[in-house]
């Protein structure tokens, strides 16, 4: 049976105590595929440590507009769930089950009071809060100075590799959601590459025809 032990990298500099408050705390949780987990900044429900699944980080606009910020797998910690507990951070990022997914939740309050007596653990959550700001910080840069067609056949190659299949079970409305942009512009994009031979599309569905144009395409 997996352990709190096997996701932290700092468990063996904390104390026997901090270990078992840890792990007293812990619940497991299973949540359906499409399950709003973390609602916002002001909606601090704990960090969560994934043992299976997918999440999704999220943005959205007032008028239901989203992008992708970054996604989450098996064996990654989700800081921004507790964002409660490190008071400079102000950040909005919804957090959703993308496959149903499996996880601890860690009370924020607990993890904090560990986090403020271990040096260890205090230095691992700056470094781990240091990582996901990156991966925003590269999303801006993508959406600013890449084209649209690059990102979008970037988004392919990903979704490629993360369902292993040539086949995506995926809709012009969910590209468009994860990428920040209208459906139509999605369409029209992907129309073109269809055009190209690198993709063929059906209901629900894109075909990955030719990978190597698109990886190509991709950069």
């Amino acid at each position: 049976m997996a352990s709190l032990a096997e996701y932290f990298p700092f468990w063996g500099n904390i104390t026997q105590l901090e270990r078992e408050k840890l792990e007293s705390s812990a619940v497991a949780r299973v949540y359906k595929s499409g399950t709003i987990l973390h609602n916002g900044s002001q909606d601090c429900v704990g960090l969560f440590v994934i043992k299976s699944g997918q999440l999704r980080a999220k943005i959205a606009s007032d008028e239901g507009k989203e992008m992708t910020v970054f996604r989450l797998f098996e064996g990654d910690i989700c800081l921004f769930s507790a964002s409660c507990i490190m008071k400079s951070l102000q950040f909005d990022l919804i957090i959703e089950t993308e496959k149903n997914t499996e996880l601890w939740v860690i009370p924020p309050l607990v993890y904090k009071s560990v986090m403020d007596e271990s040096a260890a653990v205090a230095n691992y959550t700056n470094e781990l809060m240091a990582s996901r700001l990156s991966e925003v910080i590269w999303l801006i840069e993508q959406v600013l100075w890449k084209s649209f067609d690059k990102r979008l056949a970037q988004f392919l190659e990903q979704e490629n590799i993360l369902e292993g299949s040539d086949i995506l079970n995926i809709t012009h409305e969910m590209i468009a959601n994860h990428m920040g942009t209208a459906r139509e512009v999605v369409t029209r994009m992907l129309k073109y590459f269809q055009s190209e031979g690198i993709v063929k599309l059906s209901r629900g569905k894109i075909e990955l025809a030719d990978k190597n144009k698109l990886k190509g395409l991709a950069g």
